[in-house]
């Protein structure tokens, strides 16, 4: 008979990769629809909200644009850490934050190593006030801040001596049988 835990363990790990799956067909998607359709005029949305092509060479923020190579190793050894830690991912939403990371990076990976843009990654969405990015650049940043709400509501559960909202109920946590 197989542990319950294992189950739950493939359960995540599946819910993990559908997540970065998903991620990564979006992006593709959107991007070849913004090489195809903003190549020649942006679109204005609403507001400081637009839709206009750009092309980035370097990390987040253009960071080391000098340096496609050295981007692409560092992206590769980020991709293959992100898939080391995802084989013990422990909760549900950090298999989903973990999930939109991978989908994320993959989809930036996969515009430098076979998008025909020099190494470069798509852009799209637009604002006045932060740097042009994409569904990846989006999907990492969720899954960041997912990641931290996970880690700090563990470290909140840790504080109350490892009990759960179950505790501010007065009911005790134990195995169920």
């Amino acid at each position: 008979m197989r542990k319950p835990e294992g189950r739950s363990r493939r359960r995540r790990l599946a819910l993990l990769v559908a997540v970065a799956a998903v991620v990564l067909a979006v992006d593709q998607v959107t991007k070849s629809l913004a090489v195809s359709d903003l190549s020649h005029h942006p679109v204005e949305l609403l507001g400081p909200l637009a839709l206009r092509l750009a092309y980035n060479t370097g990390a987040a923020f253009s960071i080391g644009s000098s340096l496609p190579g050295l981007v692409v190793v560092v992206a590769l050894a980020l991709v293959g850490g992100i898939v080391w830690f995802a084989r013990h991912v422990p909760t549900t939403p950090a298999a989903v934050a973990v999930g939109l990371i991978l989908g994320g990076a993959l989809g930036n990976l996969a515009d430098r190593l076979f998008g025909s843009h020099h190494g470069a990654v798509v852009d799209f969405i637009y604002t006045r006030y932060w740097p042009t990015f994409n569904v990846a650049d989006a999907a990492i940043t969720c899954g960041c801040v997912l990641v931290a709400v996970t880690v700090l509501r563990q470290a909140g559960r840790r504080g109350t001596g490892g009990r759960g909202r179950s505790a501010d109920r007065g009911e005790e946590r134990g195995d169920a049988a």
